[in-house]
């Protein structure tokens, strides 16, 4: 029986992946000690219901704190993420978004939950163009395999706080029906240093950024064949 569940768990583990640490500066932190362990982070599963908590910070991310760390950075510093299993990487057909959320002045953001219209998002790479075979996305290295680790930049404007920052791909493969899209996501925490006066806005909550039905999220991939066009959900993004 036990040999029977490791190769099930070893068959989700190829096709799905994690976000489990921050790089910064050419350092990338221990897994699942400056982003948020969610529950069963071990079985690599996707969040399908964009209206449950679970799209917020993943499967008990807003809540499962105790032993995350904080990473200090300075406004406009390059960041990262790492992807695993390496071996597949970022391995589906679909779009990288990057938000954050300020924490409220004098909270912990250690112990905040993100709750609120308080995301704003700072990235997002969708297809970079269109072939006989549809879209084709930024991240997929050769057939379906993908690479081990993405990077976006902070904008210069943004102000000196703690934030979220929520990482997320879109994988479309099955999104041809409501809730077959599958989201991808970890929460790190950030002491942003060096900050500028900006304003990040357009702001949204998850739950609600989405809905079920959203161009982007409700998506056949394969008809009409091949596609020519795929819109990034979510509000625009802020640059500064």
């Amino acid at each position: 029986m036990k040999s029977l569940f490791l190769a099930a768990l070893a068959s989700v583990a190829s096709a799905h992946y994690v976000f489990p640490a921050v790089i910064h500066n050419g350092v990338t932190t221990p897994d699942w000690t400056n982003v948020r362990q969610w529950t069963t982070y071990y079985t690599y599963g996707p969040v399908t219901d964009v209206t449950s908590l679970d799209i917020r910070c993943n499967v008990g991310g807003t809540t499962t704190k105790i032993g995350t760390n904080t990473t200090t950075v300075n406004a406009g510093d390059t960041l990262g993420f790492t992807v695993e299993p390496t071996s597949s990487g970022l391995y589906h057909p679909g779009p990288l978004i990057v938000y954050m959320a300020k924490a409220p002045s004098g909270t912990d953001v250690a112990t905040w939950d993100g709750s609120g219209s308080v995301w704003f998002k700072i990235f997002e790479a969708g297809p970079t163009s269109f072939n006989a075979s549809g879209p084709v996305w930024p991240y997929q290295t050769g057939g379906v395999t993908g690479v081990d680790q993405v990077f976006f930049t902070l904008p210069k404007a943004l102000p000196t706080a703690d934030y979220l920052l929520r990482i997320e791909h879109i994988a479309v493969h099955n999104a041809a029906t409501v809730n077959g899209a599958q989201f991808y996501l970890s929460c790190a925490q950030l002491n942003v240093q060096n900050g500028g006066s900006g304003k990040p806005t357009p702001t949204v909550s998850f739950p609600g950024a989405y809905t079920p039905t959203d161009p982007g999220i409700l998506y056949n991939l394969y008809s009409p064949w091949p596609q020519t066009t795929y819109v990034v959900p979510g509000p625009s993004v802020w640059t500064g």
